[in-house]
């Protein structure tokens, strides 16, 4: 027994040093900026200051009561929504699509799949082309319908549509090939036996592939809202947060308090939440999804 218990603690040891090239970095650029944060959330420093005053949770409760933060949280509950949903369901239809045409899916499995590897700088900068209201192609296509001057990025109406459409459409190729991988492993027999049963190509896809492919779905569904929250980058091209702080969700918001106004305290907070938020999600759906099997 005593044998048993220095080979656990040597195996321990040997299992420890095996980890620490990883840990090391892990810990200083993960975890110490993380806790240096969480430290500065109860302070008022500037960023410029060499002194600064512990403040408490005085930064979290004026965020709870000011109308801008307010905005901001319905902004990004809008973002997610508006981006998480058509990207799943955009995504699955494309991966049905491409597994019933076995000719030339290679071709547009890639050409869907290109634009989630286009850097989303490079890919919001072409948007905002698309999208100019006097010159743009969007709006010049809408005018054979009869549509006529669509503000876009420029108006409160349409800004958030525009940056979601932008994502959405950024997204559809991970998720397809996600779904892909799930739908190469529904039961070929279990389709076949429903299908000698009388069930049609729908009754079939609800009662047979949506259950068996319903673990990926759940895992997009966590992972689309997680990137939700940490949006930026199509917001600062195509909006900047505007017009009126119409496109600004969680993330822009730490952006333009940490290095616009420079309250680093009260932008920790913000970044605080927004870990905290992301945390929640990844727990639920570790304790959703611990019985179940991912596939692609």
């Amino acid at each position: 027994m005593k044998r048993m218990k220095v080979r656990n603690k040597k195996e321990n040891l040997a299992g420890l040093l095996f980890i620490m090239p990883a840990l090391i970095p892990m810990a200083v650029f993960w975890i110490g900026p993380v806790l240096y944060s969480v430290g500065m959330s109860f302070t008022d420093w500037d960023m410029i200051s060499d002194h600064f005053n512990f403040v408490g949770f005085y930064n979290y409760i004026s965020l709870i009561g000011q109308h801008d933060f307010t905005e901001v949280l319905w902004n990004t509950l809008a973002f997610a929504l508006g981006t998480v949903v058509p990207s799943i369901v955009l995504g699955l239809l494309a991966a049905l699509a491409l597994n019933l045409a076995k000719r030339s899916s290679v071709f547009y499995r890639a050409v869907i799949f290109a634009p989630y590897i286009t850097p989303m700088v490079a890919v919001s900068i072409v948007w905002s082309w698309i999208f100019e209201p006097r010159v743009g192609i969007l709006n010049y296509l809408l005018g054979f319908l009869g549509i006529h001057g669509i503000e876009w990025t420029q108006s409160m109406d349409t800004a958030m549509l525009s940056v979601i459409i932008v994502t959405v459409w950024k997204q559809i190729g991970w998720t397809m090939l996600f779904y892909l991988g799930a739908l190469q492993k529904v039961s070929a027999n279990l389709l076949e036996a429903a299908a000698i049963d009388g069930a049609d190509s729908v009754r079939r896809f609800f009662s047979i592939t949506l259950p068996m492919i319903s673990p990926t779905t759940f895992f997009l569904l966590i992972i689309t809202t997680i990137n939700s929250l940490q949006a930026y980058d199509q917001i600062q091209v195509l909006t900047q947060g505007g017009p009126a702080g119409s496109t600004r969700t969680l993330l822009y918001y730490f952006y333009q308090e940490a290095f616009e106004s420079f309250n680093t305290g009260k932008a920790s907070s913000v970044a605080v939440i927004l870990v905290i938020l992301t945390a929640l999600l990844s727990l639920i759906e570790k304790r959703a999804s611990k019985n179940s099997v991912y596939y692609g």
